[in-house]
């Protein structure tokens, strides 16, 4: 009996996500016709009826969506085979694929990845950097191993590490009210103008959690897709905003004349640390490298 195989499973799969051929194509790096005929193939193999095809859009068979998720679990599975068997057994020989929010990337990584050249040489990390949804859509498709992402972060069937906590720090003109406010509490900044990050960056959601705030209790002037963007804003005396004390330590406000200032209390900060799927074979290596990070940053 002839049995389906990888290639057309990722073909349906790429159908199933994009809802549309050409776009699935493309994401999986082959021609229209390329991946039409393996779904067609796919669909003699099981001899059934998997999608359904009109010339508007293309949507899957009841049939088809269970083939769908079952597709779905295997290819996690063989990705995490080839991971596993990519490092043979050995912590940080291999291959990583790990996702990063955009908040973290730029003021982790560099030190990161310098240590890891200069330790473990043969050791291949891959990074795509992105939002916590995407990144953890992305691992629970297979598509990434680990995830370092602030926490916590809704997702099923993962496992997280806690790494270190990053403060959230006051940014503000220093002919600002606040800029001389002695002791800073989180409550100060109600009714105040905060700068903050568009919806779906989950450093928002942490920082108003964090200084137990509503947004209700704050204008919102401005939303930006960047930290960089939100710093040179209040800079030019639109608002205040939150600054994750990593970005501080990295020089984010280095180059304005913006006053940058602790808050009083304790806990007003977010948890970093890593995901990954629960049945990941590679759960040792991958706290080895929470180890790893967590010592990179005491440096």
């Amino acid at each position: 009996m002839r049995q389906p195989t990888l290639k057309q499973l990722r073909y349906l799969c790429a159908v199933a996500e994009h809802q549309h051929f050409g776009q699935a194509a493309a994401a999986c790096h082959v021609s229209q016709s390329t991946l039409s005929a393996g779904v067609l193939e796919l669909e003699e193999t099981l001899g059934a009826s998997l999608v359904e095809r009109n010339n508007r859009r293309v949507f899957l068979t009841s049939l088809g969506s269970e083939v769908v998720e079952r597709a779905r679990d295997l290819l996690v599975g063989v990705e995490d085979m080839v991971s596993l068997c990519a490092g043979q057994g050995v912590p940080f020989q291999g291959r990583m694929r790990m996702g990063v929010i955009p908040t973290v990337a730029p003021y982790l990584l560099p030190g990161l990845l310098g240590r890891i050249r200069s330790q473990y040489p043969e050791f291949k990390l891959f990074i795509r950097e992105d939002l916590s949804q995407p990144l953890v859509d992305a691992l629970l498709a297979g598509e990434l191993d680990v995830l370092l992402l602030a926490l916590p972060f809704p997702a099923e069937q993962v496992e997280t590490m806690p790494l270190f906590e990053d403060d959230f720090l006051l940014a503000c003109p220093p002919d600002h009210p606040l800029a001389s406010r002695t002791p800073l509490r989180s409550g100060d900044l109600k009714g105040e103008s905060l700068l903050l990050l568009e919806e779906g960056h989950c450093l928002r959601d942490h920082a108003l959690e964090a200084c137990k705030l509503r947004d209700s209790q704050i204008t919102v002037p401005y939303q930006a897709t960047s930290l960089a963007t939100i710093v040179q804003m209040v800079a030019n005396g639109i608002g205040v905003t939150l600054l994750p004390g990593m970005a501080v330590e990295a020089g984010i406000a280095s180059n304005t004349p913006l006053a940058v200032k602790s808050f009083d209390q304790v806990n007003i900060t977010r948890q970093i640390g890593l995901m990954w799927r629960k049945k990941t074979p590679r759960r040792v290596e991958f706290r080895q490298l929470g180890e790893l990070i967590a010592a990179s940053i005491e440096e």
